[in-house]
């Protein structure tokens, strides 16, 4: 196709180049999308997969880009033209006195003065405007000097890099000969010695030492405007990077993608610990020990301790070659990798260098919406712009990053490993260290006896006297768990910056497993009682759980749940630290401690997206399915402080034709009943019967595949049971194989290959079978990011409406909040509105599933009467609900839809013009 240019109506309008000739809507999203930018709105934008959605936003962010950096430019040529034309024989003002010595200026102050402060503002930003051209400039030459002559720069920056980390291999085998063979206090290996907690100062007493080297300024440059683009996943962010590879920005846009370590690291030492909170751990400890270097050379004459280990990929000259890589020519996470290991540079802090000097960064929407994630990357959002793409979960996904959940058996994990730890390293450990460590292991005590147990016994074996579960406010829970008197903020910072649950994970790594091999000293001996405990725990959890595992299963669980049970009571200690009105802690006491726990939950989102929109000059917060955005509104913006004259909102059609789509809600089945799946009336023989019945008659005139959601795994399996007797699942099997949803994520991918090869095979052979049968449930794996285009979609049934489970304690805590904090706006309560926006969301996820592109074409069924309330019906996405038909009876619904088919089936076969 050729390239097109679309332009938005009207003399000087934006001009915004395409790769093709957009479709209508899609100049429409783009030109509002450049008004909302350019007018720093907070933009609510919605349009459906298949539109085109992130080609619009790339080429409508970018034109605003480039025109706004245009403008900056000739601004700044005029400011600086003006000066240089002021500066010949003119005398300043405050040098030459006031005319009218009695004039006062505005602020009660004489003229002379304003003038001269106003003279001297307009001096220092045009001091301020030279140097930022002169830095400019320098990276402009930068970068066009690696675009003309990339091998030779390539080769002279790998040849250092390798040459760098021959001296710096050679420089650690002289350090570990050179080391002595024990220690004044005890005997220790290098290996052990590493596990010993660093002297801990805290910022009050120390400056904290900054993640770069001393001469690492270059790395450093002043934030360009850039767009922030997040999306949820890394193969969102990979596609993305993609489109704007292929884009008329491909080539000039300076992109730079983040990821986590996981995805990121190159060093294979670290990236074998597997699990996130370890690697990062792990990395942070390798950068710590690169800078204390130093410190071993402090006292003269007395024998360094340890050689401790340096990531060779964390250096300087290396990370800027990349770093300058990275700027030059777009690359998506994979390419970044694959670039780190050729030039043994650390993908994860080079490209963090890049961010400064780039005009698009692509990262998780983990990642900037958590605030000291976003910190730690070197974010800044001050007057940049957001884009959070796939939004529709964005409430959700704020909750879920700042709650956090332990287990009783984790809490009584930690506390022996930290006891034991302390006991072995006592006379090593300053004491500093040990006041923090004592402090922690009051905490996880108190935590145990808020759950009914006590620390020192095995938590699968203590019975919980009171079960059920009970909701506190922050306060409450610190009052009563006695730990109001500790400063958890000291606490949170000291295990961050001394890494000590690193630490906790190497010492059991070392002495936790039953099977290491273990020395017959008297020190050893005593780590008998941890390995003791950690098998019984073992044990236990393994039969709580009742389910046999695979041997790589149960070590991986073993690992996560023996070794590193403080990394995740750290992110509890973290959620404490929020205002008290702002979320509760939920303790969820079941048949022993150990299945016990204790759940912090966040309640206002809004408090952590508060400085996002503050600080940013727009954000736009875009989706595919945005309906219902009252959510959004009143849960988020509100509540975040933003004026609703600043929040602006979008919502395009799709591309399809009308008739390559049929939406219809269906009130009553084939035998008259009417169709209400309410959890009353659901369970009943003739309601489940009902529903096979639609689902047989549909499959007789339905080709290819039909996918039916149903509200949950259970009710999905009861309806199936239900079925497998009556033998109505036999007549359903007769006409199309029929596939269920598995649970488990892993097993998802192999039953989508083998639904779509079902559905081609009938679709070649012809014959009584017609397709597949595929029962999904709603919020399950296959309800997001599943495209079930064309033939693997060909219906989509919607059995009943998934309303959350009201009975919820986490649910009903937060209706609560909402009718105490929220207006009654439209004569609902604050909390129905939620339940009912909850299972319209999901409801209009699920349904989007079947369209995917401009010549697909799909039925979507909704069985039950409810979805025609107009409340209810005003939720679905326009493109749906303005072709949506209601039938009362079941024989009207199934005409319409054999009629549609027909029509479908006559135009594909018979080419155009011979539809319907």
């Amino acid at each position: 196709m050729e390239s097109g240019e679309a332009a938005a109506a009207g003399p000087g309008a934006p001009q915004f180049p395409f790769p093709y000739t957009p479709y209508l809507i899609q100049e429409q999203f783009m030109a509002a999308l450049y008004g909302a930018l350019e007018a720093g709105r907070v933009g609510i934008f919605e349009s459906p997969t298949g539109t085109g959605k992130s080609l619009s936003l790339i080429c409508g962010a970018l034109a605003w880009l480039r025109d706004f950096e245009q403008k900056k430019r000739e601004e700044e040529a005029r400011l600086l033209a003006v000066e240089e034309s002021g500066q010949e024989g003119k005398e300043c003002p405050s040098l030459a006195g006031p005319a009218h010595p009695e004039s006062q200026g505005t602020a009660g102050e004489p003229d002379w003065v304003t003038a001269f402060v106003q003279k001297k503002e307009e001096r220092d930003l045009v001091d301020r405007l030279k140097e930022e051209q002169i830095r400019r400039k320098k990276r402009e030459d930068r970068l066009e000097k690696i675009r003309h002559n990339v091998q030779l720069k390539y080769v002279a920056k790998r040849k250092r890099a390798e040459e760098d980390e021959t001296k710096r291999l050679l420089q650690l085998s002289k350090e570990v000969l050179s080391e002595g063979a024990g220690d004044a206090l005890e005997q220790l290996d290098d290996n052990e010695e590493e596990l010993i907690l660093a002297e801990y100062e805290s910022d009050e007493e120390k400056k904290v030492v900054s993640g770069l080297e001393e001469d690492d300024d270059d790395l450093e440059e002043e934030h360009v405007t850039k767009i922030y683009y997040c999306s949820r996943t890394h193969s969102q962010l990979s596609q993305f990077v993609r489109e704007v590879q292929k884009s008329p920005f491909g080539k000039d846009t300076r992109l730079v993608s983040l990821g986590s370590r996981q995805n990121l690291c190159v060093n294979e030492e670290v990236r074998r610990l597997g699990a996130l909170q370890l690697i990062n751990d792990r990395c942070m400890e390798m950068q710590k020990n690169k800078h204390e270097k130093k410190s071993d050379e402090e006292n003269e004459g007395k024998k360094r301790r340890v050689s401790r280990t340096i990531c060779p990929f964390y250096s300087y000259e290396q990370m800027q070659f990349l770093r300058d890589e990275v700027l030059v020519e777009v690359k998506d996470i994979e390419q970044l990798v694959a670039l780190g290991r050729e030039t043994k540079a650390c993908p994860y802090y080079g490209s963090r260098y890049a961010i400064s000097a780039a005009q698009l960064v692509v990262l998780p929407y983990q990642m900037l919406l958590h605030e000291p994630t976003r910190n730690a990357a070197g974010i800044k959002l001050k007057d940049q712009v957001v884009i959070i793409d796939e939004a529709h979960n964005l409430i959700d996904t704020i909750t879920c990053i700042y709650s956090a959940e332990v287990s009783g058996s984790q809490l009584c994990c930690a506390h022996s490993q930290l006891l034991q730890y302390m006991e072995r390293y006592r006379k090593r450990l300053k004491a500093k260290n040990l006041m923090y460590i004592k402090q922690i292991l009051y905490l996880l005590e108190r935590f145990v006896a808020m759950l009914g147990g006590n620390v020192n016994q095995n938590p699968s074996c203590q019975a919980v006297s009171q079960t059920g579960t009970v909701l506190k406010s922050i306060n409450d829970f610190l009052f009563q768990s006695q730990i109001d008197n500790i400063n958890l903020f000291k606490v949170q910072r000291y295990c961050e910056k001394s890494l000590i649950s690193r630490k906790l994970f190497g010492f059991v790594e070392r002495y936790g497993s039953p099977a290491s091999a273990v020395k017959s000293n008297k020190e050893n001996q005593k780590l008998s009682g941890l390995q003791n405990f950690l098998l019984t725990l073992q044990q236990g959890a393994d039969k709580e759980a009742g389910t046999p595992q695979s041997p790589a299963v149960e070590a991986e669980n073993d690992q996560v749940r023996t070794a590193s049970p403080l990394m995740q009571i750290e992110g509890f200690l973290s959620a404490l630290t929020n205002a008290n009105q702002d979320g509760r802690v939920i303790l969820n006491r079941q048949g022993t401690v150990g299945q016990s726990s204790l759940k912090f939950l966040l309640l206002n989102p809004a408090v952590h997206f508060a400085k996002v929109v503050e600080e940013c000059r727009a954000v736009i917060i875009a989706g595919g399915t945005m309906q219902p955005v009252a959510d959004f509104r009143e849960q988020l913006l509100s509540c975040a402080g933003v004026d609703p004259a600043r929040v602006v909102e979008f919502s395009c059609g799709h591309v399809i034709p009308p008739e390559n789509i049929l939406p219809i809600i269906l009130c009553s089945g084939p035998s008259n009943q009417q169709l209400e799946f309410t959890y009353l009336t659901r369970d009943l023989p003739q309601m489940m019967d009902e529903t096979g019945r639609i689902l047989c008659n549909l499959c007789n005139v339905v080709p290819g595949g039909v996918v039916c959601f149903f509200p949950s795994y259970e009710y999905e399996k009861q309806v199936y049971a239900h079925w497998e007797k009556t033998g109505l699942l036999t007549r359903l099997a007769a006409k199309k194989k029929i596939f269920q949803e598995p649970k488990k994520a892993n097993q998802v991918e192999q039953v989508l290959v083998e639904y779509a090869k079902c559905i081609k095979r009938c679709s070649q052979a012809g014959g009584q079978m017609t397709g597949a049968l595929l029962l999904s449930v709603v919020g399950g794996k296959m309800s997001e990011g599943i495209n079930f285009s064309d033939d693997l979609g060909r219906c989509v049934i919607m059995v009943g409406m998934p309303y959350p489970n009201i009975k919820s304690p986490e649910l009903q805590e937060k209706m609560t909040w909402l009718d105490k904090k929220m207006p009654r706006a439209t004569g609902q309560a604050p909390s129905r509105v939620l339940i009912e926006n909850l299972c319209m969301k999901a409801v209009n996820q699920s349904i989007g599933r079947a369209i995917r592109h401009q010549k697909d074409f799909a039925s979507i069924l909704l069985l039950d009467h409810r979805y025609a309330r107009p409340a209810v019906f005003n939720k679905l996405p326009q493109w749906i609900r303005e072709r949506t038909q209601v039938k009362p009876a079941f024989g009207a619904a199934f005409a319409e839809l054999r009629k549609f088919h027909r029509g479908k089936l006559d135009a594909l076969f018979c080419g155009p013009g011979n539809g319907l």
